[in-house]
């Protein structure tokens, strides 16, 4: 397929720059998997859709502030320093901004901190390896960085986003875009979920910067996709292989979640196996999920891989259609947008 096929125009006015005070009141439109049924409806009815026995999988990685800034001692010059994951100890591999003006040997002195770094490596993707002076790296992240905003949402990121652009259940610590399905979970709702026979599954897929790389080719076998690190437990496993043994749907809140139990399959048998890595899985039509049964997504970008996703998931007419009515009856997309419900093969509204 084409790439541009996957396009449509979103109104400027539509992307979320700021997440509602109550996340569960977010707009949720809910849509049958195999038929045409659609619903305009709103996250707190999300457990409704769940029976005694399924599965929820959830992606509990946290988002670390990844923006630091700081200065070159012997210019004065300033320099942003991107975050992108940990190579051990004090070594970090980040985008520095202007990376073409820092040689390997330089430093940079973070602001506020007393500390800095020194460049280690240049990677021929513009990424750096940097070494941090003092170990407990993510400590200096947490009291000198910023959150990583996306770069559709145009404004700086306040002290308010450290909260609101992480899950609640967020608890490992790697990434630098958040899972933002995720966002609209309440403790409330999860206690519904659990008081109703839902069991939980929690893995891990640390986000990337390369979620908001566009798709550059014309075709979408011509894209190759970037590489995120994963971990689904043996615990974790299980409790998606007994829903599928028992015969209870595994839903999968957010593509993350999609992503790592995908590549964990085994097989087609709607099982999966336990491990850790990095994936590049890519899920595009005429692909279908092995594993996950329903899904909660948010609302994407056009042509994007994500978007992409979820014409797996759904007929590629009607999740297109989904997208027209919901531009239509002006639905907020994006991180801190509205969410959409493909519910499981068979289920009906």
């Amino acid at each position: 397929m084409l790439v541009s096929d996957f396009d449509f125009d979103l109104p400027q006015e539509l992307i979320a720059q700021r997440p509602l005070e109550d996340r569960a009141s977010a707009r949720m439109l809910v849509m049958e998997r195999d038929g045409a049924g659609r619903l305009d409806s709103v996250f707190h009815h999300f457990a409704e859709y769940f029976r005694e026995g399924d599965c929820l999988v959830l992606n509990d990685t946290r988002v670390i502030p990844a923006r630091l800034w700081g200065e070159r001692p012997e210019t004065h010059g300033r320099v942003q320093v991107f975050m992108l994951e940990s190579r051990g100890g004090r070594k970090w591999q980040a985008f520095l901004k202007p990376g073409r003006r820092l040689r390997i040997g330089a430093r940079v002195v973070l602001d506020g901190a007393g500390t800095g770094l020194t460049v280690l490596e240049k990677e021929a993707d513009g990424a750096c390896i940097v070494e941090f002076d003092e170990e407990d790296v993510l400590s200096i992240l947490e009291k000198y960085g910023k959150t990583p905003l996306p770069p559709y949402i145009s404004r700086e990121a306040e002290e308010t986003d450290k909260a609101d652009y992480q899950t609640i259940y967020a608890k490992n610590p790697g990434s630098v875009a958040c899972p933002t399905a995720g966002l609209h979970m309440t403790p409330e709702i999860m206690a519904q979920l659990e008081k109703n026979g839902v069991r939980i599954a929690r893995l891990t897929l640390h986000v990337g910067a390369g979620t908001f790389k566009p798709v550059e080719s014309e075709t979408i076998e011509g894209h190759v996709m970037h590489e995120e690190r994963y971990t689904l437990s043996e615990e974790a496993a299980e409790i998606i292989n007994s829903t599928h043994r028992n015969g209870g749907r595994v839903f999968c809140m957010g593509t993350t979640s999609v992503r790592t139990v995908e590549t964990c399959a085994d097989g087609d048998t709607g099982f999966v196996k336990a491990g850790s890595g990095r994936t590049s899985i890519f899920l595009y039509p005429p692909k279908r999920p092995k594993v996950t049964d329903g899904l909660l997504t948010n609302f994407h970008l056009p042509q994007s891989t994500l978007l992409m996703l979820v014409c797996c998931f759904a007929p590629y007419d009607n999740v297109m259609a989904a997208y027209r009515f919901a531009i239509h009856e002006k639905f907020r997309f994006f991180s801190y947008g509205d969410c959409m419900l493909l519910l499981p093969p068979g289920q009906r509204l």
